[in-house]
């Protein structure tokens, strides 16, 4: 294991007391699911040489998918991508007419994040690094520098809303080189999709479009073209939390949204889209529900469904669906090992044979689902963990005891269930090993 940070360390212990994925050191704790990682990988490698991918993420609640996708979205960063997330939400969702699509860009454009600076806020890196491109470029050619923009952004104009797109771009040197924060702020908040009318766009910088509901897709593409124009390889996009679209009461609207979906994944199967890749994370019922799910789409049921070789213990990774397997009571002995040692309870405090018992109770306790859903599994460690620090004449036999694995005699610690068995439910965990 690399050096842990202290940083690292605070909002790794923090979060999994929490019951959410950390942000930060996810390699430290990372086991299993190394094949689903691996092709991944390849999928990030396919959008950077200008491919296009979409991966649907299928688990059951804190089987582990947000962590999963907070995986592939560092191995994507390092492999010169940009990445754009955002969770689904009731006001936030992929088709909409009363601006929940533009509220979901919105919020995935806040969240733009570049290798350099991974905690999202990256727009106005991105479009600073661009031109400053441009201006290096027209250094060397003795050129003006808007001139090597219009050429550099000449067929966005062969794309839909790509015209406007790059007239932002250009005012947004304009403002640099005239020293106008109010336009170039004008010019990132454009690209954000903040703006609410075309009224303010046009006064503010002269265009008669924004992004809105209707135009979130295309605006997704144009930004995967501008990233690999500002130097990037490609653009990865993931949308968690897809069960909000499941839970639409409206048919209506479940269908336009699925429409969305079918035209997204059309774009990629077809290889129309370019340097560009969709994550999407949602539960078994969003996947399968033919009353209310993706199957209820017969498009979209005939493209997601299952190989019908693979079965009985036979799997293939290759179609757009990722169902996330269970844990190995191995991966989870790593997993609470490596826990150990992040909060740096080694040794002494708590023993393999700690490990050991205490995955036991939790077989007692929540029997097979602690490999499928391991996030109360390990809140639950954490927890534990922190009693154990916090008061050091306990011993870890005082609050695990000794426990009966061949049969349940009723003696499974009742007196202390608020520490180790009753933990709270919350985002997805799990973790790998790659």
């Amino acid at each position: 294991m690399s050096k842990l940070k202290p940083r690292e360390r605070d909002a790794i212990v923090q979060a999994l007391r929490a019951g959410v994925v950390p942000k930060l050191g996810l390699r430290h704790i990372q086991v299993g699911r190394a094949r689903e990682i691996e092709e991944l990988v390849k999928d990030m490698d396919r959008i950077a040489d200008g491919g296009s991918a979409i991966r649907f993420i299928i688990g059951e609640y804190g089987s582990g998918k947000t962590f999963f996708m907070n995986l592939i979205r560092l191995v994507a960063l390092e492999k010169g991508l940009v990445v754009m997330f955002a969770d689904l939400a009731p006001d936030r969702r992929i088709h909409a007419t009363g601006g929940q699509a533009r509220g979901l860009y919105a919020e995935m454009a806040r969240n733009l994040a570049t290798r350099t600076k991974p905690d999202g806020g990256a727009l106005t890196n991105v479009v600073e690094r661009f031109v400053s491109q441009a201006q290096h470029d027209a250094e060397a050619k003795d050129q003006p520098t808007v001139d090597i923009i219009r050429q550099r952004l000449a067929h966005f104009e062969e794309l839909t809303g790509g015209f406007d797109f790059a007239q932002v771009i250009r005012r947004y040197w304009e403002g640099q080189e005239t020293g106008d924060e109010e336009l170039k702020s004008a010019a990132i908040r454009w690209l954000r999709g903040e703006f609410a009318t075309r009224t303010d766009a046009r006064k503010a910088l002269g265009v008669r479009t924004i992004v809105d509901d209707a135009s979130v897709y295309d605006q997704l593409k144009l930004m995967s073209a501008f990233v690999c124009e500002a130097g990037y390889k490609g653009l990865l996009v993931g949308l968690d939390e897809m069960v909000n679209l499941y839970k639409l009461t409206s048919s209506q609207a479940r269908n336009a949204n699925y429409e969305q979906i079918l035209r997204i994944l059309n774009d990629v199967l077809q290889g129309s889209a370019e340097n560009l890749g969709f994550l999407m994370g949602g539960t078994p019922e969003f996947l399968m529900n033919t009353r209310r799910g993706l199957y209820s789409y017969e498009a979209l049921q005939s493209r997601l469904a299952e190989n019908s070789f693979a079965r009985e213990g036979l799997v293939d990774l290759s179609g757009p669906v990722i169902r996330l397997a269970s844990l190995t009571p191995e991966d989870l002995f790593v997993l609470l090992a490596n826990i150990r040692a992040v909060m740096q309870c080694e040794g002494a405090c708590l023993p393999d044979d700690a490990l050991e018992a205490f995955m036991v109770h939790c077989s007692d306790r929540i029997g097979e689902a602690y490999f499928r859903t391991p996030r109360n599994t390990v809140t639950a460690f954490v927890n534990l963990l922190a009693v154990l620090e916090q008061n050091p004449g306990v011993e870890w036999s005082d609050l695990i005891g000794t426990l009966d694995v061949t049969q349940d005699d009723g003696d499974d610690m009742s007196d202390v269930d608020e520490t180790v068995g009753a933990a709270p439910a919350a985002d997805e965990l799990a973790s790998f090993r790659l």
